[in-house]
């Protein structure tokens, strides 16, 4: 009979130390948020219009963005060289250059002068 006790002592114990673990918080859980700074709020703002951006567009429009300037005053787009091609090959082909002309056309074209013959 005094082994059917202490197991029935333990189990009560077991039973009011698990309700009372139960009933405190964790951790990690239920911890109120912290209200963030001003610079951490501009930080998640930033990053989520940044969605999309890679390497150095990335780094330009966060600089400018951490820094305040608006999304219009950054520095603009840079055309590939991709980008150039077509449109220089588009331009020549509306203007139906050919020969030398194309040639001095495509090659001020491509460098960002306004060469138009």
């Amino acid at each position: 009979m005094s082994m059917s006790l202490r197991v029935l002592a333990i189990s009560a114990a077991f039973a009011v130390a698990g309700t009372a673990f139960a009933a405190a918080p964790q951790a990690g859980t239920a911890a109120p948020a912290k209200a963030r700074t001003a610079q951490q709020q501009r930080m998640v703002d930033c990053n989520k219009q940044a969605t999309g951006k890679k390497g150095d567009d990335r780094k330009t429009f966060m600089s400018g963005c951490l820094k305040g300037e608006s999304a219009a005053a950054a520095a603009p787009v840079k055309q590939t060289q991709q980008e150039k091609m077509k449109s220089c090959n588009a331009d020549a082909k509306t203007k139906a250059l050919k020969g030398a002309d194309r040639k001095t056309y495509m090659s001020g074209c491509l460098k960002g002068a306004a060469a138009t013959p």
